[in-house]
């Protein structure tokens, strides 16, 4: 299958995202002596799946190819164990025009990163769409944002990467 999408740093939490259905997201991303894993599990609200992801154009990160297999539990769980790079996040699902925006915000180390995922079924829908006004830029090409590269991470250690954009933490704020 093929996955296009754009990423984006959130400026801010939009208005009524409390209210959005949203899951728990638990990935482990490895080999773990990989610097940037192509393959996870994850543990997705209730869900579980072994991905493997590979660039199309090695010029375009926001376009890859992507297989999946279900998981049940007992094989996740058994998996888990692996010696990974891991990632917390709560994910929220929000509507914006006609788009859900998968908004993750990191927990644990990587507390204070948002970032927000928008898939689009071609390359020119995505290419004609226009940034929310949450979102404070468009990170789809820059590597450090990468599942593979985040998992395992604190935000100390992407702080720099984040301050190139003027990237402030942010939070879940109840409304």
């Amino acid at each position: 299958m093929l996955e296009i999408e754009s990423t984006y740093l959130a400026k801010s939490i939009p208005e009524g995202l409390h209210k959005c259905k949203k899951k728990e997201v638990f990935d482990v991303y490895f080999p773990k002596e990989e610097r940037h894993p192509s393959t996870r599990i994850r543990k997705n609200g209730n869900k579980y799946e072994i991905t493997k992801k590979k660039r199309v154009d090695e010029n375009d990160a926001s376009i890859q190819e992507e297989a999946t297999l279900k998981l049940t539990k007992d094989e996740f769980d058994t998996l888990k164990m692996i010696d990974g790079k891991k990632v917390i996040k709560e994910r929220y699902y929000y509507k914006y025009n006609d788009k859900t925006a998968e908004i993750d915000i990191f927990q644990g180390d990587l507390e204070g990163l948002v970032l927000v995922d928008i898939e689009f079924e071609t390359s020119e829908e995505k290419n004609a769409f226009i940034m929310p006004d949450f979102c404070l830029a468009d990170v789809s090409q820059e590597e450090f944002v990468g599942g593979g590269m985040l998992a395992g991470k604190s935000y100390s250690d992407i702080e720099d990467d984040l301050d190139r954009y003027e990237y402030r933490k942010l939070g879940l704020i109840m409304q």
